[in-house]
């Protein structure tokens, strides 16, 4: 039976590189023998499909209605007896995932009641806890500019509600620091420090 596979997120606010360490981070791991798999939330699923569309406005509708569609992905996403989660894990698979239940906390948790969000996502959380999660930190200001030079905004993508948000996260990881792994990581100018950083962090997680 092979050994369990490890799960790593990465959360951070818009524009902090997540998705940009994620994939080197793969490469890296790739490289060093270990099989990985790369997922993200809301996920290409016809749940996810639906949040997409939210979040980039083709659908209209309200906070509520997204933070139940991302719990509804996020089952989803952990049970799906093809890609799911937990499947590679328990085949020893390394799952690298952007973004977890902290961003709908903090993201949706913004906008409708906080502990209604975790009531939600109560589920996901008892199926299953990330080994490790990678916080990439960078001042709001800095992220939406990078988010601009990005082109096309999305529901959160403004300066007042991604400080919100970062704001929201920090006070998360307070509150469940006694169950969780977080590691906060400055995400930094130069992208190969940022990188270094977190190789070691995974390195010590993974025994490389």
């Amino acid at each position: 039976m092979a050994t369990k596979g490890k799960f790593i997120v990465f959360e951070g606010c818009d524009g902090s590189g997540k998705s940009t360490q994620l994939k080197a981070l793969s490469k890296y791991l790739t490289g060093k023998g270990q099989e990985v798999f790369l997922t993200r939330e809301p996920t290409d699923s016809p749940f996810g499909s639906l949040v997409h569309s939210c979040l980039t406005g083709r659908i209209a509708t309200d906070e509520r209605t997204i933070a139940a569609l991302f719990a509804a992905d996020r089952l989803d996403h952990i049970h799906n007896g093809t890609n799911g989660i937990l499947k590679k894990l328990n085949e020893g698979v390394t799952v690298l995932c952007d973004r977890f239940y902290f961003s709908s906390f903090a993201y949706n948790g913004g906008f409708v009641p906080l502990e209604w969000v975790i009531s939600l996502n109560t589920p996901a959380m008892e199926a299953l806890t990330p080994d490790l999660t990678l916080f990439l930190d960078l001042p709001p200001e800095e992220g939406m500019a990078r988010v601009s030079r990005r082109g096309e905004k999305e529901r959160y993508e403004t300066l007042e509600r991604q400080k919100l948000i970062r704001e929201n996260y920090f006070a998360l990881f307070e509150r469940f620091r006694a169950r969780e792994r977080v590691v906060i990581v400055e995400s930094e100018a130069e992208k190969e420090a940022t990188q270094t950083h977190i190789r070691k962090i995974v390195g010590e997680l993974l025994g490389l």
